[in-house]
C-alpha cells in the first residue's frame, strides 16, 4: 500500500472548510478523474471514478468523523482498495490548514505505474489545491453534515 499525505491551507474557517468536505456529491468539483459519488447514507458513498481511461466503482464506509477536526474513511467494496484521514486545523479565525493522507493499494497495471511513477501523489496534489480554489471562490459551504461518527 502506498502513502501520499498532502496539505493546503484554505482562506476559510475551519468549520468552512470541513462543512464543504462532507458534501461529497460535491467532490468531482475538485477532484480529478472522480466522475460521480452519492451520499447512500451517514456513512457510506458509492464513487464512481475514471483515471488514465480506467473506470472504477467502489463503497467506502466512513469509520471516524469528528465535526471540525477529521473524518477518516476506508473502501468496503469494489475493486478499488483505500484507506484515508482528512485533518481539519484551525489556524486562526479565518484560515485552515486541511490536511489528506491516503493509503492507495493499487490494484491494476495502470494505477501500479500511476504509483511508482508518482501520478498519484501529484493528483493528490492538485485536487487539494483545486478544494483551496473552489471553497475559496464560493466563500462558504454548499452544506453540511455535523454528525459524529465513533470508531469501532
Amino acid at each position: 500500500m502506498s502513502t501520499v499525505k498532502e496539505s493546503v491551507e484554505v482562506d476559510v474557517p475551519v468549520r468552512t472548510a470541513y462543512n464543504q468536505w462532507t458534501q461529497f456529491a460535491e467532490f468531482p468539483n475538485f477532484m480529478e478523474g472522480v466522475e460521480n459519488v452519492t451520499q447512500l447514507d451517514d456513512t457510506h458513498n458509492h464513487w464512481t471514478t475514471k483515471i488514465g481511461g480506467v473506470k472504477r466503482e467502489f463503497d467506502t464506509e466512513i469509520v471516524d468523523q469528528l465535526p471540525d477536526e477529521r473524518i477518516a474513511w476506508r473502501t468496503i467494496s469494489g475493486d478499488t482498495a483505500q484507506k484515508g484521514l482528512v485533518r481539519f486545523e484551525s489556524l486562526d479565525n479565518t484560515h485552515t490548514r486541511v490536511e489528506l493522507v491516503l493509503e492507495v493499494e493499487p490494484s491494476g497495471v495502470a494505477e501500479r505505474t500511476a504509483d511508482v511513477t508518482g501520478t498519484i501523489g501529484r493528483r493528490v496534489k492538485g485536487d487539494m489545491r483545486r478544494f483551496k480554489e473552489y471553497i475559496e471562490q464560493r466563500g462558504g459551504e454548499s452544506g453540511a453534515w455535523r454528525g459524529r461518527v465513533t470508531p469501532g
